[in-house]
């Protein structure tokens, strides 16, 4: 835990964002007349999800899925 006044977070900042970053620091708090009245932390990365399998285990495909094929082919006089 790292605590910088508001003067020097204004001439910091990008030195006190780079120990958050690298993982130097995981909370700096900014303080005026000593006192800590703002906590600054890096945003948490939220996973990236990929489109394909999104819905995987949610779906179950029925045994008899392949069966409908024939039962389809047969509606459109048996040759597909």
């Amino acid at each position: 835990m790292t605590q910088v006044n508001m003067l020097e977070a204004k001439t910091d900042l990008s030195k006190l964002v780079k120990m958050l970053e690298t993982g130097q620091e995981e909370i700096i708090y900014l303080a005026r007349n000593g006192k800590a009245v703002v906590q600054m932390t890096l945003i948490p990365k939220k996973p990236v999800s990929k489109r394909i399998g999104v819905a995987e285990g949610k779906f179950k495909v029925p045994d008899e899925f392949d069966a409908w094929d024939k039962e389809i082919e047969e509606m459109f006089g048996g040759d597909l």
